[in-house]
Parts: structure tokens; C-alpha cells; sequence
């Protein structure tokens, strides 16, 4: 019995031997072809075949491009995430009895949502999409049938279903829409994002700010957007993408890294008003364009900057940047030039006489005429200081050609003593000349100089300025004679942190001798009281100024005028300085009638929008007192406020905490707003804080627009209540 038993054990033992040896030969089989697989050619082919159904590799990460303000914040340019929405019809988990038994009301709401398409027209697109798969199915069916390794162009994998690129709002919203609001592999729902760029003040300095490639990834193509896209665009990041439990999840390897902020010089006020001003002279005349610069005389600061030209449409919008770039014979603007390099040389005084007779003078077999010739009247002799006021070509020949006919050289290095023929560059890019004086030198082998040049040059021909380059010149007039070049973007910012502050270059400390510039300043103030420019003259404060009036160079003669005027404000302790001009005004060309009461539109409101009265002066109109408007909203927290400024308010006798706020000449009175759980509530005249907490209490999702009190809800007030709903309000 016992060796029974001992043979049983040692047949057990034996067999479980071979069970053990059995699974160990598997095991070495498997590590050997595991071995292969990861080692071998084989092995990397089916790794990325795998990485291929699982991984997708090396995707961008776009960085936010940078913000583009005002001096005090305000946003001029802005990026927002945008999404183009495609339907991927290959999608794994897509099914067609789901998708037809949901087609029809998710193109209905489609529809509703962007109403650029009919529902029956999106339901074909979708309908379509689908039936374009299935083609494709049997397409691939066939190949593999015949034995046909040829690949099939899948046109279903991504169909574009709506035309405008949405919002992150808009994309929410359309997640909840039937069969969208399935996971992403069941719906095939794909939302490609990209940046675009906004502007919340609209076209306001549209062409200095610039703009930027409709593919926003080539960067900025005009203005400021151009000058410092290195900074304002950021760096790329990588991300990719893997599926885990059948979903796409994005994965970080590289953050992308934001671009830096920009806050201009620029004030939103003063740039709203040279546009306006400037555009309705525009009008007026009907000229061909026209420019405006304002900037701060001390900082040279531009605050405001128009450049309007006239479209084929008849109507003026942002083109070219005229200030920077239009090159055109300055004319009498420049005759304060001339008189300061001959008075600042020594060869003449402010009381030296011209004779001028009746403003016809001829040199060289060419006429010299002064803007009153055709009346005939004599007007015997004029000093330089009258010569100025009334804008005296006969004055300024006279002048060149008694201190420089003999060493005309001379005159030419006057004007580089002041700074116009420095090469600049500036925030608003250029190519070739534009931008920089083209100002004749006697032996200069490109410009010709004739035996005329020099009496014509003294009058502002035979050279080239840019509007920039006569503002920079008298706002060195008006800043104690120390010339700054004008700029625009003033600090750099990244995440809310200053990098870099720019401040104006200094062109030329010192443009001229302390009593050249005291004899120039006197004069530019006579041309408003006593001169060409009288209806510049403001009740508020003293301008100074001189006006221009150039024919136009064109096809070897001239054509229509260009008017301009250039001064600072208030004359005796300058703020600002402007510059104006216009061409081709239709009507008597006049760089005091039109360019200059361009000027005083500018000036006046300006110094209103930013004048700053002492105390004593700001006295309580006691005939005119209104109390201060109140924002419906919480009255609880309205009357928090109003008891701490001790305004008087009634109680109010309604249960609900929501209500309209009137003022009857005695005290606030409340009046309860209609609130009900079933209809959309009324925000009119909520800040934004009570307006979205009282609607996303009642269900609704909320979009915003503007800031300030609503004024307007997309959902009209105690209409039928519809949960999960986007209701848009717009504040101002």
C-alpha cells in the first residue's frame, strides 16, 4: 500500500514537472518575442502605429498675443480665443440612427443661433457629411476586395458646420445642442482654436495702432502692431494629444509663453476728438485727406494722431500714415525755419524791412508772388516780424538772398543746426524716404540746386517735410527750444509688471540761441493776433502758430493745394502742441480757414477735456445741482451707500431686494422690480455685478458687452424663462 501511494506522488510530481516546464517554455517564448517586438524593425513599426491611433505628437501651443492701451489702460487691441467648428464624420463612436434621429433639432437650433443659414440648409451639410462617409466605407471596401493598396482620401473627416469662427461663449452654448452635447468621439465635435484680434474702441487709431495678417501667426503687418510684433506675438508651445478611455486629452510638454503689453501715449479722449474734428473738415471740403498729431510739448507724448484719407466710397477712414509718411512741399510752415537760422546766424533783426511793393517779385526770370498779388495793393516795405504774420514769400526770398546768396551752404547747415535733417525712425514703420526731410544741399548730386533753390526753399518748395517732422520742430519752439522726437509706445509690460519705459529722444538740446527762440515764440503768437491765422484765435487761451498753404507737385507741374497749420497751446506755458493738414481742400485753399480751425477744434476741447481747476475755482453752481444718478440693483447695498455720503432715501415697501432707484427733488425713491421664478427678470440699468448674479440665479448663462449699466438684454424682460439659455446684455 505504501509503494502505491509513493508511485501516485511521484506521477503527481511528475506531471506537475511538465506543467511547469510547459509554462516556462511559454514564458521564454513570450520574453523572446517581446524582445523582438522592441528591438526589432517590427517592433518600431508597430509602436508607431500605436503612438499613431493613441498619440499625436508636436501640436502648437499658441501664446496670447500682447494687449495694445491707452496711456490710462484703456484697450486698443486685444486677442480672444476663436473657435472654427467642424464635424469629424470618421468619428469612432458616431452612430447613424443616433445621429438622423437628432439631425433635425440640432439644426433647428443651429439655425436660431446663427441665423446666416436655415435649418434645412444645415441639415443638409450634416446629412451630407454622413452620406460622404459611408461612400468613402464602400470605397475602401472595394479597394480592399480587389486588392487595391491605394489610399482614400477621407473629404468627411472634418466638415466645417458653422461659417463664423464662435466664441468661447457661443461654443458652450452649442456643447448643450442635441446629439453635441455627446462626448466628442460619439458627436464629432471639433473645435479648432486660434487667436484673433479685437478692438473694443473700434476703428479709433486704427492706422497707428495697425493691424495684423489674417492668419494672426505671421504677426502684425502695419503700426504698432508691426513695429514690435517680436514682443507683442510670444512663443510657441507644444502640447499632444493622447486618448485615454477612448478620450482625447490634451498633454503640456512646452508652455507657450505670452507676449508683452503695450501702453501708448495715446488718450482715448484726445484721440476721439482730432479724429472728429479733423473728419468733419474733411467733409466739409471734401479733401482728398488729412492728418492730425497732438502731443504733450514736454514729454512728446502723441495723445492723439489722425490720418483720414477718402475712400472710393466717398466716406474717410484710416489709410496711410500721412503724419509719418507724406512727403510733400511743407510750404509757409517752414518759413519759421528760414527766419530762425538767419536770426540765430545774426544777419538780420526782427525789425529789418523788405521792400515788397505789391507782392510781385521776379529773380533769376522767375516770379516770386505773395498770396495778395492780384489785389494790386502796394504794401511799400515789411519787417521780418510782419513779413511772418502775413505769410510773406517776398519777405523770406529777400531774407535768403541778402544773409546767404553769396554762401548758400551756409543756410543749408542752419537747418541742420536745428535737427530737420536728422534720419529718424519711428513707432509707425516706413520704407525708403518717407519719414526722413528731404532737404537740398548746394552740392548734392541727386537733388539738383539751381539758381533758384535757395529763394524757393525760404518759402517751404523745393524740399520735403513730413507732418512729423513740423510738429517735432515747433513743439521745440514751445519747449524752451530743446527738440524731442515724438513717440508713441511708452512702457512695456509682462504679466501686469513694467519691463521697459521708453522716453522721447532728444533730437537737439538746444535748437538755438535763448533770444533767437524768445524772438521766434513772439512772432508765432503775432501771426494769431495780427496775421493769417486771426480766426484761430481761442476766448480761452493764447495759441501761437504759423499756417501753410503748398501747391502740389504733379506729372512736372502742380495740382490742387495742401493746407496745414502747426502751433502749440496756451502760448505762454505750452502743453500741447498740433499739427493739421489737409490736401487738396476743395474751395479757396486757406491754412488758417481749414487746417487751422481744425486746430482751434482740437485745442479747445482739449484743454477743456484737461484742465484742471484749483479748488477756489471749482464753486458750487448753487443754480444748478443734480444729485447723482443710481444703478438699480441691490437696495441694500444703495442704501449702505447712500447713508454714508448722508443722502436722503425712502424704505422701500416691497419684500424684494431688487429695485429701480428714482430721485424726486426730496429723496431716492425705490421701486421694486417684477421678479418671478417662470420669466426672465429685467437688468436694465444694473451695474454688471447685480445684472449677472440675478440672471445666472434664475438659470440663464450670461454674456457680457461693455461695461458701465446695461442698456440693452437679448432676452426681453418677464419673457418665458428658458434655463441654460445665453442671454446677452450690452453695458455702457
Amino acid at each position: 500500500m505504501g509503494k502505491k501511494t509513493d508511485e501516485n506522488k511521484k506521477g503527481i510530481l511528475n506531471r506537475y514537472g511538465l506543467i511547469v516546464f510547459f509554462l516556462l517554455g511559454i514564458g521564454i517564448m513570450i520574453v523572446l518575442s517581446a524582445g523582438k517586438i522592441v528591438f526589432s524593425t517590427e517592433g518600431k513599426k508597430w509602436r508607431e502605429v500605436g503612438e499613431k491611433e493613441t498619440i499625436i505628437k508636436d501640436r502648437v501651443i499658441l501664446p496670447k498675443r500682447g494687449n495694445i492701451y491707452t496711456y490710462d489702460g484703456k484697450l486698443l487691441a486685444t486677442s480672444e480665443p476663436l473657435y472654427s467648428i467642424y464635424m469629424d464624420f470618421w468619428a469612432e463612436g458616431m452612430k447613424e440612427d443616433t445621429l438622423m434621429k437628432y439631425v433635425g433639432d440640432l439644426s433647428t437650433a443651429l439655425s436660431k443661433k446663427f441665423p446666416d443659414r436655415t435649418a434645412s440648409q444645415y441639415k443638409n451639410i450634416i446629412v451630407n457629411g454622413w452620406k460622404l462617409r459611408e461612400k468613402e466605407e464602400r470605397q475602401i471596401q472595394e479597394n480592399a476586395a480587389r486588392g487595391i493598396d491605394k489610399k482614400v482620401t477621407l473629404k468627411s473627416r472634418y466638415v466645417r458646420i458653422l461659417r463664423p469662427d464662435i466664441s468661447y461663449v457661443d461654443l458652450k452654448e452649442i456643447r448643450t445642442y442635441p446629439f453635441l452635447n455627446q462626448r466628442s468621439n460619439r458627436s464629432g465635435l471639433i473645435a479648432e482654436e486660434k487667436n484673433a484680434r479685437k478692438r473694443p474702441f473700434g476703428n479709433l487709431a486704427n492706422r497707428t495702432v495697425g493691424n495684423v495678417y489674417k492668419d494672426l501667426e505671421k504677426g502684425g503687418a502695419s503700426g504698432l502692431e508691426m513695429k514690435y510684433d517680436s514682443l507683442l506675438r510670444g512663443i510657441e508651445g507644444v502640447k499632444s494629444r493622447q486618448k485615454i478611455q477612448g478620450r482625447w486629452t490634451d498633454i503640456e510638454e512646452i508652455a507657450a509663453k505670452d507676449g508683452y503689453d503695450i501702453i501708448t501715449t495715446l488718450d482715448a479722449d484726445i484721440q476721439d476728438v482730432t479724429e472728429r474734428a479733423l473728419r468733419a473738415k474733411l467733409e466739409e471740403t471734401s479733401a482728398e485727406s488729412g492728418t492730425a498729431i497732438i502731443m504733450e510739448t514736454k514729454t512728446g507724448e502723441i495723445k492723439g494722431i489722425a490720418n483720414l484719407d477718402r475712400m472710393s466710397s466717398g466716406n474717410y477712414a484710416e489709410g496711410n500714415p500721412n503724419a509719418f509718411s507724406y512727403m510733400n512741399e511743407p510750404g509757409s510752415t517752414f518759413k519759421t525755419v528760414t527766419v530762425m537760422v538767419a536770426l540765430d546766424d545774426g544777419l538780420i533783426t526782427p525789425t529789418d524791412s523788405f521792400h515788397v511793393g505789391n507782392g510781385l517779385y521776379q529773380y533769376n526770370g522767375k516770379w516770386v508772388r505773395d498770396h495778395y498779388w492780384r489785389q494790386g495793393r502796394d504794401r511799400g516795405y515789411l519787417t521780418v516780424t510782419e513779413g511772418i504774420e502775413i505769410s510773406s514769400n517776398v519777405v523770406m526770398s529777400k531774407i535768403v538772398l541778402k544773409a546767404y546768396g553769396d554762401d548758400p551752404t551756409k543756410f543749408v547747415k542752419g537747418i541742420d543746426r536745428i535737427g530737420l535733417r536728422k534720419r529718424l525712425t519711428w513707432d509707425v514703420p516706413l520704407n525708403g524716404i518717407e519719414g526722413t526731410s528731404s532737404i537740398r544741399f548746394p552740392d548734392d548730386k541727386v537733388n539738383y540746386w539751381s539758381k533758384t533753390t535757395l529763394p524757393w526753399m525760404s518759402f517751404g518748395y523745393e524740399s520735403k517735410v513730413p507732418p512729423i517732422y513740423m510738429l517735432m520742430f515747433y513743439n521745440g519752439i514751445a519747449n524752451g527750444g530743446k527738440m524731442i522726437k515724438p513717440f508713441i509706445a511708452k512702457t512695456l509690460l509682462k504679466d501686469g509688471k513694467v519691463v521697459e519705459e521708453y522716453k522721447a529722444e532728444v533730437v537737439n538740446e538746444k535748437m538755438c540761441k535763448d533770444s533767437t527762440l524768445a524772438q521766434i515764440q513772439s512772432m508765432l503768437v503775432g501771426v494769431i493776433e495780427n496775421g493769417t491765422a486771426k480766426v484761430v484765435k481761442s476766448d480761452f487761451f493764447d495759441i501761437a502758430g504759423k499756417t501753410g498753404t503748398a501747391q502740389i507737385a504733379s506729372g512736372g507741374g502742380y495740382g490742387g493745394y495742401y493746407v496745414s497749420f502747426c502751433g502749440y497751446f496756451p502760448a505762454d506755458d505750452p502743453k500741447y502742441t498740433c499739427f493739421v493738414g489737409i490736401r487738396k481742400p476743395q474751395g479757396v485753399p486757406s491754412g488758417g480757414g481749414q487746417a487751422g480751425m481744425v486746430f482751434k477744434n482740437i485745442a479747445e476741447q482739449t484743454f477743456v477735456k484737461r484742465t484742471e481747476l484749483a479748488p477756489a475755482e471749482a464753486k458750487i453752481d448753487s443754480t444748478l445741482q443734480k444729485m447723482p444718478a443710481i444703478k438699480s440693483g441691490n437696495w441694500e447695498n444703495s442704501q449702505t451707500v447712500l447713508s454714508m455720503l448722508n443722502f436722503k432715501s425712502s424704505i422701500s415697501d416691497s419684500a424684494s431686494d431688487w429695485v429701480k432707484v428714482n430721485y424726486d427733488s426730496v429723496a431716492y425713491q425705490p421701486q421694486a422690480l417684477a421678479m418671478n421664478k417662470n420669466t426672465v427678470p429685467s437688468v436694465m440699468g444694473m451695474g454688471a455685478r447685480d445684472a449677472v448674479y440675478l440672471l445666472e440665479k434664475s438659470g440663464l448663462r450670461v454674456n457680457l458687452i461693455g461695461s458701465g449699466k446695461v442698456v440693452s438684454q437679448s432676452f426681453a424682460p418677464e419673457s418665458k424663462l428658458v434655463k441654460g439659455t445665453t442671454i446677452s446684455i450690452t453695458l455702457r
